[in-house]
């Protein structure tokens, strides 16, 4: 099992900019595919983005696209998500999930989870 802790959310104006990590600990972290979800007041949680085990592949969720970037650090055993442009739909907690899998978006296939961080992006 891996364990996972988020840190880096906050407040922040639209357009700004957050740089959450989620810093893992226990079992290899290079074998595990990691994935930043979150979920918003209200609503169901949903994935966000996913990385490959080194790295090389990597899937967003369209709505965030072009300004939310994953990435990770296997030496520091830390995934990143940089948020780019954020609006107030950003608005949400945020959660680092682990899974060895393969590289799937349902929520179902990741066995370890973070506490979450929230992110409130304020109008």
């Amino acid at each position: 099992q891996v364990f996972l802790a988020e840190s880096g959310g906050g407040l922040v104006q639209a357009g700004g900019s957050l740089r959450l990590s989620c810093a893992a600990s226990g079992n290899t972290f290079s074998d595990y595919i990691m994935g930043w979800f979150r979920q918003a007041p209200g609503k169901e949680r949903e994935y966000v983005a996913i990385i490959s085990q080194r790295g090389r592949s990597t899937f967003t969720r369209n709505s965030v696209k072009g300004r939310f970037t994953i990435s990770r650090d296997n030496a520091k055993n830390t995934v990143y998500l940089q948020m780019n442009s954020l609006k107030p739909e950003d608005t949400a907690v945020y959660y680092c999930a682990a899974t060895t899998v393969g590289l799937v978006t349902n929520e179902s296939h990741f066995s370890s989870w973070g506490q979450g961080t929230q992110v409130t992006v304020s109008s």
